[in-house]
């Protein structure tokens, strides 16, 4: 059965923010099952929005038709106009909780933690962002709850800090299942901590899953 991961996409959106994990999302190489998974953007409209780095998206779908029993995962990338209150992660970050109500999990980063916590979600869970006074300029009441760290996962909700893609990305792919635990491990080995040793571990992955098909 395929599985589709969507993710916002609106203008200025960060491209490179979650480019680590929709790539390897969409790409089967590595997943513990090839073939299962799919990426599809979710616009507040169906007009072409323009990323942050000039990049042209077409949205696949409309927010209103966003349903999370639809979704493996909603996915809300940072943008250069989150202190604005007409920002579209308002909307999202709407969209968000009724996802979470719904059990269905969040990734947010960057500026998008901060349209989460505009909405109060972060108000009563373990969160990160890119920093504790950038946070409170959204009036939220959820400082004690902040966790100085890059990345991190409490139940259905993954936040990150803006210069950690690839650590989003591991809590991601963790979350979904997307590899086999030791995979994964190499992965960021590779990604996150720029080892050599990663890339061969994973080719050697590669190589047992052409073998055994």
């Amino acid at each position: 059965m395929l599985k589709t991961v969507h993710m916002a996409v609106y203008d200025t959106f960060s491209d490179w923010e979650v480019g680590h994990a929709t790539a390897h999302i969409n790409r089967e190489l590595w997943h513990r099952e090839p073939g299962t998974w799919q990426v599809k953007t979710v616009g507040i409209t169906a007009d072409p929005v323009t990323s942050m780095g000039g990049m042209r998206v077409l949205p696949d779908l409309v927010i209103d038709d966003l349903k999370p029993a639809d979704s493996a995962m909603l996915i809300l990338p940072g943008l250069a106009t989150e202190f604005d209150p007409e920002s579209p992660i308002g909307a999202f970050a709407r969209k968000a909780r009724e996802f979470l109500a719904a059990g269905v999990p969040v990734a947010a980063i960057c500026g998008a933690t901060f349209g989460l916590a505009r909405e109060g979600l972060l108000d009563d869970r373990p969160h990160t962002s890119n920093d504790p006074g950038y946070l409170a300029y959204s009036g939220y009441s959820g400082a004690e709850h902040y966790v100085a760290k890059t990345a991190i996962t409490d139940g259905d909700l993954i936040t990150a800090t803006g210069t950690r893609p690839v650590d989003l990305a591991r809590e991601i792919f963790a979350r979904l299942g997307i590899f086999e635990p030791h995979v994964l491990e190499s992965w960021y080995k590779l990604y996150g901590n720029n080892d050599p040793a990663g890339f061969y571990e994973l080719y050697e992955y590669e190589q047992q899953q052409a073998a055994a098909r």
